[in-house]
């Protein structure tokens, strides 16, 4: 070999060297960074209520991580327009893992009732962690005179429209939960949207609405005192919180399955070891007994993914309930 030739395979040596070098000095400058991470308080935005089925497992999380890595994690309910308002903001803001969503089933849903949104449900953002999950329950006032979800689908079908299921407003999962149920039911129940969860279960109790989808917990102290009925679970599998109650599927609507999720995301473009960083701390918070506690007083129960498992079933759930909005004919009052 010639001088050139040895002078021309050195530099392509020191090439290789010094791009192998930046590429390991990249890996480390990453590990180190979700290392230090973080550095300062984090926001926690909830997009939806206060002391809801999203709001409450949030705060949990949110003041378990405080703990283990020695910041704060601070809550900050956006809400409004289905939980649109505070996605859109934490889609806009930067992705450096100090702004992160704390959502639900809304999250996927608004994205196919809401026209024209300022942000991609899927695209905008990098998903962490399925943090829970669990069940709606199928619930009456006494008033109503029925005891199983066929006697409801026969009573329905004799008064079509005039029986009335109340939700925590336009575009929540209560109100496609019962869209999917009159849809696959072939009935016809006329919606009635509050500004909250709350206000809805205040006025099934009261029997004002006749019908409802509100969370275990909602529903566990009206049944002991007889003022609601829960006719149905709104999962494929029984809760383990109401085990004597059947799913919809079993009780008379084969098929039937709806849950109610929660789930962190982060900015899309979110380092990828800050993302795994969170999902490895929730899991472990999640594995605490308290904890474990703490969430099902809440009416669900931990199930946690990789960053990946959760940003597949974020697409599956956003193709079935943009199936139910099409099929149903749900729509925003």
């Amino acid at each position: 070999m010639n001088t050139t030739e040895d002078t021309s395979m050195n530099d392509i040596r020191r090439v290789i060297v010094r791009t192998t070098l930046a590429v390991l000095a990249m890996g480390l400058a990453g590990a180190a960074a979700a290392q230090a991470y973080p550095s300062k308080p984090v926001r926690v935005v909830i997009p939806l209520g206060t002391g809801g089925t999203t709001d409450v497992p949030g705060r949990i999380v949110a003041q378990r991580l405080s703990e283990a890595m020695g910041q704060q994690f601070i809550v900050e309910n956006k809400v409004g327009a289905g939980g649109t308002i505070g996605a859109d903001f934490v889609a806009k803001s930067k992705p450096d893992g100090y702004t992160l969503l704390l959502t639900a089933t809304p999250h996927v849903i608004s994205a196919n009732l809401y026209k024209n949104l300022p942000y991609n449900a899927l695209a905008d953002f990098a998903p962490v962690i399925r943090v829970a999950s669990g069940p709606y329950v199928l619930t009456v006032h006494p008033s109503l005179g029925v005891n199983s979800v066929r006697e409801l689908i026969a009573l329905a079908k004799k008064q079509p429209g005039k029986i009335d299921y109340a939700s925590s407003g336009n575009g929540s999962a209560q109100h496609l939960v019962g869209a999917l149920f009159a849809h696959m039911a072939g009935i016809e129940l006329s919606h009635v949207p509050y500004k909250s969860s709350s206000q809805a279960q205040q006025d099934l109790v009261a029997g004002m609405v006749k019908v409802g989808f509100p969370g275990t917990p909602i529903v566990i102290p009206h049944m002991k005192s007889g003022r609601l009925k829960a006719l149905a679970v709104t999962t494929a599998q029984r809760s383990s919180h109401l085990p004597d109650v059947p799913t919809i599927a079993e009780a008379g609507v084969p098929g039937y399955e709806a849950l109610v999720w929660v789930g962190m995301m982060a900015p899309a473009g979110t380092p990828p070891d800050i993302v795994n960083r969170l999902n490895g701390e929730i899991r472990k918070l999640l594995a605490a007994p308290d904890v474990q506690q703490l969430l099902a007083s809440s009416g669900v129960d931990p199930t946690p993914t990789s960053p990946e498992e959760f940003g597949a079933y974020l697409k599956s759930e956003f193709d079935k309930w943009g199936k139910v909005v099409r099929d149903s004919g749900a729509t925003i009052n």
